[in-house]
């Protein structure tokens, strides 16, 4: 189990080392338009789980919209700082 925080480390870690074997560094190389579909995507599956489904399916896709959202920051190069500043 990862915090928030230690997501994005993680998730920093990759895209500055560039491993080209990544998903995550592929998509965030393509791009905001490409990493932002997937945030849009996943919030759809995240709602519907929460909608139709049970509470462990909804944790999933929450947690896959998490993951894409800060694949999205990374690509916006937007921090956790730039975040926690705007809540």
């Amino acid at each position: 189990m990862k915090t928030f925080d230690e997501l994005f480390a993680e998730l920093s870690s990759k895209v500055a080392a560039g491993a080209a074997d990544s998903g995550t560094v592929q998509a965030i190389n393509a791009g905001v338009h490409h990493v932002g579909k997937k945030v849009v995507e996943e919030a759809a599956e995240a709602w519907m789980a929460a909608e139709h489904e049970t509470k462990e399916r909804a944790a999933e896709e929450i947690s896959q919209l998490l993951y894409w959202t800060q694949a999205l920051m990374l690509a916006a190069d937007v921090s956790l700082d730039d975040v926690y500043g705007a809540l």
